[in-house]
């Protein structure tokens, strides 16, 4: 009878690829070992860039469109509604960025673990060379955070991160108060367009005409630009979702080696059980539920 070790195998046969000196080591990491940032360039720039963009339509909203008009039910029913979202939008930012996407633990790719798991007949676990991991089933290699993703869906650089089983939620409410705030900004640009123009342009704004239309028309392009942009990655997110399969797997076109549930429980997995109004919030951490992460039947 075989032992356990020869029971396995690799993505490449080579057994040097397992030595710790020929891992490709992870990005730094700062702070806590709770805390996980990935210190990427882009990731980091297009993270910023967010951000500016999402204060620079506070800015507008509130100081050219709210502020100046006349009926303050109307401001402060908009201000409240736009701001609220604004804020949920980026505190879905921060965890999408700063969670652990589901990264496996590096390393442990060694004849000593691999022989404590006691692996029966029919069971296997593959071994990733770039980072020395047990490689789950379902999980990929992330060049960028250079760890291996459980449930890895893409690596997205606007929030600096990948986008896997820890913290697709918070991606998912991201992309859909940005959409609901891009919206929000239209509707307010177009009606308040509509208003300066019955009106005396000097009177419906605290700015001149000239930097009032400048700073309506650029929110006018941001926020079409955002809408289409994160209501397509919302909706794409959600089919994703509810088939139980991710960018990467659709892309590949992968064998479904998975156990298939209803669109329901798929839902449940992401955002948490049971349904709550807690789905929509990015402070409440869902419960995955627990599974083998390190080895499945084949």
């Amino acid at each position: 009878m075989k032992s356990p070790a020869h029971r396995t195998r690799d993505i490449e046969r080579q057994a040097g690829y397992l030595k710790r000196e020929h891992c490709t080591p992870p990005p730094p990491r700062t702070g806590s070992d709770t805390m996980w940032f990935i210190r990427d360039s882009c990731g980091i720039v297009c993270g910023i860039i967010t951000w500016l963009l999402v204060f620079y339509a506070e800015f507008v909203v509130v100081f050219v469109m709210l502020l100046p008009a006349k009926n303050v039910a109307y401001s402060l029913f908009n201000g409240v509604l736009f701001n609220g979202l604004a804020f949920l939008a980026l505190a879905s930012h921060a965890k999408a960025m700063c969670t652990d996407p589901g990264a496996v633990p590096k390393g442990n790719a060694t004849k000593e673990f691999i022989e404590s798991l006691q692996l029966k007949p029919g069971q296997v676990v593959y071994k990733c060379p770039k980072c020395c991991s047990i490689k789950p089933d379902r999980a990929h290699h992330c060049s960028v955070c250079k760890r291996c993703i459980k449930k890895m869906d893409h690596h997205c650089p606007w929030v600096n991160n990948c986008v896997g089983e820890n913290n697709q939620k918070y991606f998912v409410l991201f992309t859909m108060y940005i959409a609901l705030i891009s919206f929000h900004a239209l509707f307010m640009a177009a009606f308040h367009f509509v208003f300066c123009f019955e009106e005396d342009w000097a009177k419906c704004s605290n700015f001149s005409p000239p930097a009032t239309v400048i700073l309506l028309i650029l929110l006018c392009f941001e926020g079409l630009l955002f809408l289409i942009f994160t209501a397509v990655m919302f909706g794409t997110q959600v089919h994703s979702i509810c088939t139980d399969e991710t960018g990467i797997e659709q892309l590949k076109k992968e064998e479904r080696r998975w156990a298939k549930k209803s669109k329901w429980m798929n839902m449940k997995v992401v955002f948490g059980h049971p349904f709550s109004i807690a789905w929509l919030s990015p402070f409440a951490t869902p419960d995955h539920g627990k599974a083998d992460v390190y080895q499945y039947i084949v």
